[in-house]
């Protein structure tokens, strides 16, 4: 167990990035049935990036099979860059291409952040984002699917940024973004850490430094990856180049 009482993080190596989308989705499907079968209707934190897409593919390739009711199912986006609308660099316009249109999810069940569009400022759309959240969240994500970036950071919780002291708040806006764009809006480490189940979705030797530090006592502000870990489960998916440094 971890100092506040979560199981340890589990590791799971494939060989390639392709066999690690395969597994995940597969697991994903797996996993909503069984929720769905319980009455359940599942929360689910996305996270974009390159294996994110890969993942998202499978699942719609693998889910004609899988009897998942997509019309129970809400998703939500770890964190989002503000651009706009229309904007092929938002976490949720991909992962409505790659699989969410595909596999007929009404739209009131995704729930994305504020475009810039909508006039406000990046803290005002992550203020009216996290109304949004009070309003439509469960509370808590069932799964949440999360990418780690080769500083360490995820969603948009970078090192030392001070979005990785947030109190009292859902989401956060970002300014100075290390990563373009400048400006995003994130859930914050009080939120994301209200999960059943977290898993860290990494691939690539670029990745292998923040994976080995994450796992060998790396405080969050170096490697905010470190911050969060699921009430009953964290599972690191890794492909071989993405754990070379274990």
């Amino acid at each position: 167990m971890t100092s506040d009482g979560h199981p340890e993080s589990l590791i799971e190596v494939h060989d390639t990035a392709e066999a690690l989308a395969s597994a995940v989705a597969g697991e994903f499907l797996s996993r909503l049935a069984d929720l769905q079968a319980a009455g359940d209707v599942p929360t689910i934190g996305l996270t974009g990036g390159t294996i994110a897409e890969a993942i998202h593919r499978e699942i719609a390739r693998l889910a004609p099979e899988s009897g998942v009711d997509w019309g129970a199912v809400e998703f939500f986006f770890g964190d989002e860059r503000y651009v706009a609308a229309d904007s092929p660099d938002r976490n949720a316009g991909q992962a409505r291409a790659a699989f969410l249109t595909e596999v007929g999810v009404p739209d009131h069940r995704i729930h994305e952040m504020p475009a810039t569009d909508s006039g406000l400022s990046v803290e005002e759309a992550a203020a009216q984002f996290s109304e949004d959240v009070r309003r439509h969240g469960s509370g808590a994500f069932d799964i949440l699917m999360l990418g780690v970036g080769p500083d360490g950071h995820i969603a948009s919780l970078f090192p030392g940024f001070p979005q990785l002291e947030a109190k009292d708040a859902i989401a956060v806006g970002v300014t100075g973004s290390p990563k373009p764009p400048p400006e995003r809006i994130t859930f914050t480490f009080e939120a994301l850490r209200r999960s059943t189940t977290v898993w860290f979705l990494v691939s690539g030797e670029g990745k292998a430094d923040a994976v080995a530090r994450a796992h060998s006592g790396a405080s969050i502000t170096e490697i905010p990856a470190t911050g969060v870990t699921g009430t009953t489960e964290t599972t690191w998916f890794l492909d071989r180049a993405a754990a070379s440094k274990l």
